[in-house]
């Protein structure tokens, strides 16, 4: 599928009261198979609507049909309209459709509980680390995240010889370009918003068949039920469909964008679906497309885990045993745990703390060596310009911690401050959550290690945090130090960062009891 292809297929799903015609919620939806009318979204709103006890069917049941749920409702599907289906409904002496839609009535098939996402959602999303996630607005069933598990499957009168090609979940890798596709706000100005696109990289993959997808694609609410598509070779794929746009952990938004994967969905439906479904042959045999194309993270720095015990955050490798990362990751302690995961494996090291700076030093940084050395590994390019504006990466273990490995996720350069002709601090907008102080910060083109992320951005007045402006240090301060080390094995090269002018401490001032941030 092509881009244009792409906005016709995500429609917006609108459930209304049948007598008054109240609309009662909207949000996304995919034609995923247009010859006979199928859509796909999420489930979650439907439960409104069901006959009997809502948290019993969520827990215990694979598949609900129509007659789960009370009559009194009407769900109707707008798509984006075109100019060639305007012409065509005047020539069959239909009237335009106004306000840039298509709305067609739809009927309700079935939900189906896709078993594989759940399971790994439940592994991955603890209760304990008080997630909560964007979903039904003004009902409390977003805080049960087994209804996240629900997609709901429609049927609309609205033939079409098109076809959606979808690509299986095995063959996706972090880092991959995507795009996400659906309607901000729902019902809200659908020839606005109907069929928006966002560009993102997937950010991290988990459980069985890759069921649970992260992208840093930025959606808006309404978009939960519209589908995320793999690039491969200028053609889109579907792979997934988005669940919740963004969530918050512990009331830090994490800037992620939750999604299943298609093939995992689609494998429930076949599995669970009744033998008399007429929609069975489009399970039982879908369009795919196997993705060839190969991430290049491999060529990047590799970043680990850095556990102090009751904190942890990310470090990436500059060496085979020196890694960088915070001061406030390494907590004071003089050995910390070193997580990788690098080439399918996991190998849990001991890391001596050899040098943290002072309190009082604007630069948050410690430097730790592995008691083992990593081989077969990158070790990274140091970058000495930046440019404003050029594409980055950030890894790190924010977000899912410790249980999914790091995730990734990309965005521009936005701000270089320099002093002495020297930078001294680098912004980014990348995704940034909790976890990922000491990440590295990447040229995307080239893979040259920019700085380590030191914080994302928090206002102490409002309690509220912003991951896509973060602070990060740059390499140019960091390169010197580390090569003194390396050439003389002496940790007072480190020093200097104890001692930075008047000038740095006030570009670093972000925590001052002055500032809000």
């Amino acid at each position: 599928m092509e881009l244009q292809d792409v906005e016709k297929c995500c429609g917006v799903v609108t459930l209304r009261e049948d007598f008054s015609g109240q609309e009662l919620v909207s949000f996304s939806g995919i034609l995923i198979h247009p010859s006979t009318g199928a859509v796909i979204c999420i489930g979650l709103p439907f439960f409104r609507l069901i006959i009997g006890e809502k948290t019993t069917y969520a827990n215990e049941r694979r598949i609900l049909l129509r007659h789960n749920f009370r009559d009194k409702f009407k769900i109707s599907v707008s798509f984006p309209s075109s100019s060639h289906v305007e012409a065509n409904a005047c020539r069959a002496g239909k009237p335009s459709e106004k306000h840039g839609k298509q709305e067609h009535e739809a009927e309700l098939l079935m939900l189906v509980n896709c078993v594989e996402f759940k399971h790994t959602f439940q592994a991955l999303f603890h209760q304990a680390d008080k997630w909560c996630f964007h979903g039904d607005q003004g009902d409390d069933l977003i805080q049960n995240v087994d209804y996240l598990s629900w997609f709901a499957v429609l049927k609309v009168g609205v033939p079409n010889p098109g076809t959606v090609s979808w690509c299986s979940s095995l063959s996706l890798q972090k880092g991959s370009p995507v795009v996400a596709c659906g309607s901000p706000f729902g019902s809200l100005c659908l020839d606005l918003f109907n069929g928006t696109v966002s560009r993102g990289i997937i950010s991290n993959l988990a459980g069985e068949d890759n069921a649970v997808i992260l992208t840093d694609a930025r959606c808006l609410p309404g978009t939960e039920g519209g589908g995320l598509f793999a690039m491969e070779d200028n053609c889109l794929h579907l792979i997934g469909v988005i669940v919740s746009p963004f969530g918050w952990k512990a009331n830090e938004w994490i800037g992620l964008t939750l999604v299943c994967s298609i093939h995992s969905i689609l494998g429930s439906i076949a599995k669970f679906g009744e033998i008399q479904d007429p929609l069975r042959d489009v399970w039982l045999n879908p369009t795919e497309v196997n993705m060839t194309r190969k991430s290049n993270l491999g060529q990047y720095p590799i970043v680990c885990l850095v556990d102090s015990g009751q904190r942890w955050g990310s470090g990436v490798l500059v060496t085979s045993e020196l890694i960088l990362t915070c001061r406030h990751v390494v907590d004071g302690k003089s050995t910390v745990g070193l997580k990788f995961h690098h080439r399918d494996r996991v190998l849990d090291i001991v890391g001596d703390v050899l040098f943290s700076t002072k309190a009082s030093s604007p630069y948050d940084v410690a430097v730790v060596r592995s008691r083992e050395s990593i081989f077969d590994v990158v070790i990274p390019r140091m970058a000495h310009k930046f440019n404003i504006g050029e594409c980055v990466l950030v890894s790190g273990y924010g977000g899912l911690g410790q249980r999914c490995g790091p995730s990734v996720s990309c965005g521009v350069l936005s701000k270089a401050i320099t002093f002495n002709r020297r930078a001294i601090m680098l912004q980014t907008t990348c995704a940034v959550q909790a976890g990922t102080s000491g990440g590295p910060v990447v040229r995307a083109s080239t893979g040259e290690l920019l700085g380590i992320v030191c914080s994302n951005t928090r206002d102490l007045s409002t309690k509220a945090t912003y991951p896509h402006l973060n602070f990060c240090i740059p390499m140019s301060v960091l390169h010197g130090p580390l090569l003194r080390f390396e050439q003389f094995g002496d940790i007072k090269a480190f020093d200097v960062l104890d001692a930075a002018e008047e000038q740095v401490k006030r570009v670093w001032r972000l925590q001052d009891k002055q500032s809000k941030l």
